[in-house]
């Protein structure tokens, strides 16, 4: 038996890590991570080259003026020119007509947008209304300017020096420091926890996808094809199932193995430590209990298809279920004892990828490290029992694809 599923999955291994598309992805799927990193980056960090005039409604009276001089002097472009220039816009008139004149200028381009500033500043909010919501950079010059003029004018009406004040200002950095259990320190910010992360969500997440893919589709072609009936006269629907396993997870293996090493070498040679190694190992133990399980319902979902379309269908389903994580990550730095965090570790779809979060973070008690082993375990005993019933029967249909309750009737099948 263990001769025939290794046949079955060193011909699945080397008949897909020879093909072209495999080759090109193992390059290309890293140079794009790292592209679209860098240019967020260079984006996100990129200055203006132009001036900037932002428009003021000012209702106070007052703060139009100081604001414009600080605003010109403090922040200036590469060849010395002013970053923003601001550009009154008469109250008197009434806010309402105010607001009128200065959306017309907003969208007509001659303000890049306007401020809105009341007649106590320093008890209401100031609104920085533009086209584009999502240059930060401005409303939080605004801001820091505003409050900076605000402060002076208050010290001064306390009888204080401006210039003191300036004098008291402390600048001060909080460098984040995790404690582990035992009370010692250990650096861990939080780009590198959220990194941690991040990197083995999107590796399994890639793994799953390819793999899972991958397998369904292997599944589909020999049944349409008809290979698959003559697999079948000479290897057991166990000893295929098996080996199509152990091939395409020798394949992802192959291919997460070269993007690590890759990842490896540009920490070393750039002295970036992003991953956190006290926790590699535990990492590794859940990303392979999550692959192998995940590959078993991929079998079980996949077996009894037979188009294409349905695959994409059934397998973005699953998809799905790697990317709640992903959305529940800052939520989950921020509360990682929550109960309901907990509740979806003990997920068996979740498991791996919750403990993934968990623990980077703050380290989850050892009884939920056994406790969710143990469970991996099973669920993968379990999902592979059901998903081998499946198989055995749904690979030699053809033509109609079976209904719900049929798949479940093969499941319970012994």
């Amino acid at each position: 038996m263990i001769t025939k599923v290794l046949a079955v999955a060193t011909w699945e291994y080397l008949e897909k890590v020879k093909s072209k598309a495999f080759l090109l992805g193992l390059f290309i799927t890293p140079l794009i991570m790292v592209g679209m990193g860098l240019l967020s980056s260079l984006f996100a960090v990129q200055e203006d080259t132009t001036t900037k005039v932002i428009g003021v409604i000012d209702a106070s009276g007052d703060l139009a003026g100081p604001l414009a001089r600080e605003m010109k002097d403090k922040y200036l472009l590469s060849n010395g020119e002013p970053n923003y220039l601001i550009r009154p816009l008469p109250a008197a008139m009434g806010i309402d007509s105010a607001v009128a004149e200065a959306n017309r200028l907003t969208v007509a381009d001659e303000i890049e947008g306007y401020a809105l500033i009341g007649d106590q500043p320093k008890d209401s909010v100031v609104e920085y209304r533009s086209k584009a919501v999502g240059d930060l950079l401005v409303a939080a010059r605004l801001e820091e300017t505003l409050k900076s003029i605000l402060a002076e004018r208050r010290a001064v009406s306390l009888g204080l020096d401006p210039r003191l004040l300036k004098k008291l200002t402390v600048r001060l950095d909080v460098k984040m420091v995790k404690l582990s259990k035992t009370g010692e320190k250990e650096e861990a910010g939080f780009l590198k926890v959220y990194l941690t992360a991040y990197v083995f969500l999107m590796m399994l997440f890639l793994l799953i996808v390819t793999s899972g893919q991958l397998l369904v589709r292997s599944i589909i072609e020999e049944k349409s094809n008809r290979i698959v009936e003559v697999l079948v006269s000479s290897v057991s629907s166990t000893e295929l199932m098996a080996g199509k396993v152990l091939g395409l997870s020798g394949l992802g293996f192959t291919q997460i193995g070269f993007w690590t090493l890759i990842g490896v070498g540009a920490s070393l040679q750039f002295g970036i430590g992003l991953i956190a190694l006290n926790s590699a190992l535990l990492l590794i133990v859940y990303f392979v209990l999550g692959y192998l399980f995940y590959a078993a319902v991929f079998i079980g979902a996949g077996s009894p298809l037979t188009t294409e379309q349905e695959a994409q269908q059934v397998t973005s389903y699953l998809v799905m279920l790697l990317i709640i994580p992903i959305v529940l990550a800052m939520p989950a730095m921020k509360s990682p004892e929550a109960t309901w965090l907990k509740v979806l570790t003990f997920i068996p779809f979740l498991t791996p990828t919750m403990m993934a979060l968990r623990i980077p973070i703050q380290m989850p008690a050892t009884w939920e490290i056994i406790a969710t082993i143990v469970l991996m375990i099973g669920s993968i005993c379990g999902a592979m029992v059901v998903a081998g019933r499946i198989f055995r029967i749904a690979i030699l249909s053809t033509g109609k694809s079976p209904k719900l309750a049929e798949i479940f009737r093969w499941a319970k099948q012994g």
